[in-house]
């Protein structure tokens, strides 16, 4: 039977586990053994012994035996190169692998002769939703957004009626209609707020106005961008100057700003620029959400709240960990989704003619399939 493994995250501040008691009782159901190290689910509120109760076998963390025994190793985040050269030969690792020229990542599967299925490059497209982990994460990311911002904020969300007097809702602009700038939406609504939605893709708009939002109409220009497998596509030079022309009289009268835009496998595009943030009111607050990409916003920082003449900048990223129990149930659900197909008659088996399967599986046994985005130019 195919043996999986539930590793303790190694890198500094990842709170989430690939597995919860739940989906272990999943996987043992499908013929698995699962081997979880002691402490893994701890940080998300997923304790040893409800583990244990599931069927799951606990191991001390890096037990060489049993991660030379595990025929797949479900992670949230890429384990270091040491940790990865302890799986046997043929070995399958499942995770948000951050591929995109990681070349660290790739030496470490051809000198391990590993399997890779890395979630980033899953397609998306509708059978794929339930294993789409980027997606699952990125609600985490923009709920926790909205409330960072309005806890940062000093004026109220809603509009208020007081005996003192009317207290005007607050006014929210938020840059990207993606998963993530969307759940802002519902949620900054849900407390109250004016909110107005700008976008490179004019598509969006229908979503961004059932939410109750407002949507800012992209410049009127002929190289509008769209989307392409879902993703939004890098729009042009030209078209971001006008859009950020356009954006610099929003975000003057505006109370928060949260930035969501993200391209996958690039620099994340800059649309608030120090001049903006200069018309920005003191005690105004951005959250930028691609700062780990170099950032929407000018001047933030990762993991550091910068105040900017007044103006609050929030650094956004790894907002998941810090909802780790639901973010970690999310995410097991998805590597359930995506492997559940792959476990048949009790053994792990990968159809390469499966596009879900040959979106992600960036290696095999050693061989590296995706090099377009594991070395880009390479060849």
């Amino acid at each position: 039977m195919p043996r999986l493994l539930i590793p303790v995250e190694s890198l500094p501040g990842e709170t989430r586990v690939a597995a919860t008691p739940d989906t272990v009782k999943k996987f043992v159901s499908f013929g698995c053994s699962v081997a979880v190290e002691r402490g893994a689910g701890a940080a998300s509120g997923y304790l040893d012994d409800a583990y244990a109760a599931q069927g799951a076998e606990l191991v001390a963390p890096g037990d060489g035996s049993a991660w030379g025994q595990a025929d797949v190793l479900l992670c949230v985040q890429t384990p270091t190169a040491e940790a990865l050269a302890r799986l046997r030969q043929g070995a399958l690792v499942v995770g948000l692998l951050a591929p995109y020229a990681n070349g660290d990542l790739s030496h470490a599967l051809q000198r391990g002769g590993l399997s890779a299925m890395a979630l980033e490059l899953l397609p998306r497209i509708s059978r794929a939703q339930s294993a789409d982990a980027l997606s699952s994460q990125a609600n985490i990311a923009g709920y926790k957004s909205v409330l960072l911002a309005s806890a940062a904020l000093d004026r109220y969300f809603p509009m208020l009626m007081t005996a003192a007097g009317t207290v005007q809702p607050a006014k929210v602009v938020i840059l990207g209609a993606g998963v993530a700038g969307l759940q802002a939406v519902a949620t900054a609504r849900r407390l109250g707020a004016v909110v107005y939605v700008s976008d490179i893709r004019p598509a969006v708009k229908e979503q961004v106005e059932s939410l109750g939002a407002r949507f800012i109409e992209p410049p009127e220009l002929e190289d509008k961008p769209s989307e392409s497998g879902g993703y939004a596509k890098q729009a042009s030079d030209a078209f971001l100057a006008a859009q950020r022309q356009q954006l610099s009289d929003q975000l003057a009268e505006a109370d928060v700003a949260i930035c969501t835009a993200q391209v996958p496998g690039r620099r994340a595009p800059r649309l608030i620029s120090e001049d903006m943030l200069d018309r920005m009111r003191p005690g105004a607050v951005v959250v930028d959400l691609a700062v780990a990409q170099g950032g929407n916003c000018a001047e933030t920082v990762p993991d550091q709240t910068v105040d900017r003449k007044g103006v609050k900048l929030i650094a956004g990223n790894d907002l998941p960990c810090t909802v780790p129990n639901h973010a970690s149930a999310l995410y097991a659900r998805n590597l359930v989704a995506l492997l559940e197909p792959t476990l048949k008659d009790g053994a792990l088996s990968l159809d390469t003619e499966d596009e879900l399967v040959a979106g992600c599986l960036i290696a095999q046994d050693g061989t590296i399939r995706r090099g377009d985005v594991l070395t880009p130019g390479a060849n």
